[in-house]
């Protein structure tokens, strides 16, 4: 039997069958009806393992719903922080974060890495030659930036992810634009001088458009947060652990 690795975000959900560290289809969810999503691709399989990382709390009902469709279900949340201390890693990561780390462990093996993953934040997590977490920081993501001069400005406009962008804006669309990609551009290029010899992955949902303005050299792992759960999953039924 397959598992089943889900990544409930604050905007969209990610799912991924696999068979052990082999990850099949990626599907993608954006709307209101979450359970009902992942019924659908539970309807005519069932999972031997459901792994869910959930940016939101899973309610006792639906956790009840879930242990319906499969075998095994994991939920890795703030209450289930054993799972991280296991991995060395502190527990106040979140687990979208944590699985990311330990994919960046499996994918470059013996290698310092800086990652960042472009999403409803920014996060930027370093990890030693030893694969051992050295911290990490965050900070509001790309459309969250927009968003917040909007919500706290009474003059700014909202403004959306440019095609391209002037070095300084000339109008005040503009300017908006080109403040806040800019201003991202900085800070990753600002990491990456701190840390010259790393390997730079980019993930989340703005990877590719941050990473085409690069010209380092870097990584793009859209699904690294899959490969992350795959490893956990893979592990856990290897081992027994339930």
């Amino acid at each position: 039997m397959a598992n089943l690795l889900i990544e409930a975000g604050n905007t969209a959900l990610k799912a991924a069958w696999a068979e052990g560290m082999i990850l099949g289809k990626t599907f993608r969810y954006q709307g209101e009806k979450v359970m009902e999503f992942i019924l659908s691709l539970t309807e005519k399989e069932k999972p031997e393992v459901m792994a869910v990382v959930s940016a939101k709390p899973v309610t006792q009902e639906e956790e009840q719903i879930l242990r319906g469709e499969c075998r095994h279900l994991m939920i890795l949340d703030h209450l289930h922080t054993d799972i991280l201390q296991r991995y060395d890693l502190p527990d106040y990561l979140s687990y979208d974060r944590a699985a990311s780390l330990l994919a960046v462990r499996h994918l470059f093996k013996g290698k310092p890495c800086i990652v960042f993953d472009f999403g409803t934040t920014l996060t930027i997590d370093i990890t030693g030659e030893d694969g051992q977490y050295r911290g990490g920081n965050v900070s509001p993501g790309c459309l969250t930036r927009f968003k917040s001069l909007n919500r706290y400005s009474k003059s700014l406009p909202l403004r959306n992810i440019p095609s391209r962008i002037a070095r300084e804006g000339n109008s005040l669309d503009s300017s908006i634009e080109s403040g806040v990609i800019s201003g991202i551009m900085f800070e990753i290029e600002g990491y990456i001088r701190l840390h010259p010899s790393h390997v730079v992955v980019f993930t989340g949902g703005d990877a590719t458009y941050f990473a085409k303005r690069m010209k380092q050299s870097l990584f793009i792992v859209s699904n690294l947060v899959q490969v992350g759960l795959a490893l956990i999953t893979d592990d856990y039924v290897e081992k027994n652990i339930w």
